[in-house]
């Protein structure tokens, strides 16, 4: 009777083996078929450019074409929603960012839950804000605006790029940590937004820094602080909000992300190659000369941040009653 067993034992535990190993198999055939980046923005933006470096680097590396498809519309949300609603085999990925996050409040009647409907695969970079100001406003550190602002209360004009857009949320998150009294001021994007601040119609800003770094190296802005929780390399002088405002900070981000249930040898896979791609120097030097701070995580790390950012401004959202256009 023991050989009989012994053989019994050992055919269950082979059994048990086999899904193990098919995921295994599966994992490193990976991809089989070209991939898709869904970037819910229309092409020749910093979305784009993210997704193209990164789509460029993995499909050196894993052998099947990467190819970035723009579907933009709704913030990122018919693009999440496409992704949602694919096969999860890790083979359609999205290109996420903060709007994802923020969507989360900003929309009431999503067609899916963020959080629990993508998987967080990797995260790529971090780009701040930078709190800028026209040059003639008689201020040349945050304290100082914030002692200007609370001297003309409701005088102050505060850009912003759209309703829901992190360049409004940091100006809101801003008010309510300090107290000022200023007027936010909508635009259909930010290059409007950043032609009256340097006209002087509006007179402050937290604008995204690759976007405003030419203008504030020409004098035409002048920059305050910067809104991660770590100074700029490209402005290393310039202070964080956090050193004057104890506990700010805020970025603009950006991920891979996947449709839930998508094998987590795949996601893993993903994972340790996003991280390979974010040491090396020339996609760095990219990434960098678009503003980039390198977030080389854990797929559960990016998740953590994902979580953060929607409780943070979830928080923001409903205490300023802000509405999307």
């Amino acid at each position: 009777m023991k050989r009989p067993r012994r053989r019994f034992l050992h055919l269950a535990a082979g059994a048990a083996a086999l899904p193990l190993m098919s995921r295994l198999a599966h994992a490193q055939a990976y991809p089989t078929k070209p991939v898709r980046i869904i970037v819910g923005y229309p092409a020749g933006g910093a979305n784009t450019t993210v997704a193209r470096f990164v789509a460029q680097w993995l499909q050196e590396r894993l052998g099947q074409p990467f190819i970035v498809e723009n579907r933009p519309g709704a913030a990122n949300n018919l693009a999440t929603e496409a992704v949602v609603r694919a096969p999860a085999d890790g083979h359609t990925l999205l290109l996420a960012d903060s709007a994802n996050a923020i969507n989360a409040t900003l929309y009431e009647r999503l067609s899916f839950n963020f959080i629990r409907d993508i998987a967080p695969v990797a995260s790529i970079m971090a780009v701040p804000l930078v709190f800028e100001v026209n040059p003639s406003v008689p201020a040349r550190t945050v304290a100082e605006f914030i002692a200007y602002a609370k001297a003309n209360p409701g005088k102050i004009n505060m850009a912003h790029a759209g309703s829901g857009h992190t360049t409004h949320l940091c100006g809101e998150l801003f008010k309510s940590m300090t107290g000022v009294d200023v007027v936010h001021v909508p635009y259909r994007g930010g290059a409007p937004a950043l032609t009256d601040l340097m006209g002087g119609q509006v007179q402050a800003y937290f604008g995204l820094l690759p976007a405003s770094i030419e203008y504030i190296r020409a004098g035409k802005l002048r920059a305050l602080a910067v809104t991660t929780a770590t100074r700029a390399e490209i402005l290393p002088d310039l202070p964080t909000l956090g050193e004057i405002v104890p506990g700010y900070e805020a970025s603009s981000w950006f991920g891979i992300g996947a449709p839930k249930n998508t094998p987590a040898e795949i996601i893993a896979k993903l994972n340790k190659e996003m991280n390979e791609a974010l040491a090396d120097p020339k996609l760095r030097a990219r990434l960098s000369d678009l503003g980039g701070i390198m977030l080389a995580h854990a797929s559960a790390d990016f998740g953590k941040l994902i979580a953060e950012d929607t409780v943070k401004w979830g928080k923001v959202i409903r205490e300023a009653n802000i509405k999307p256009e």
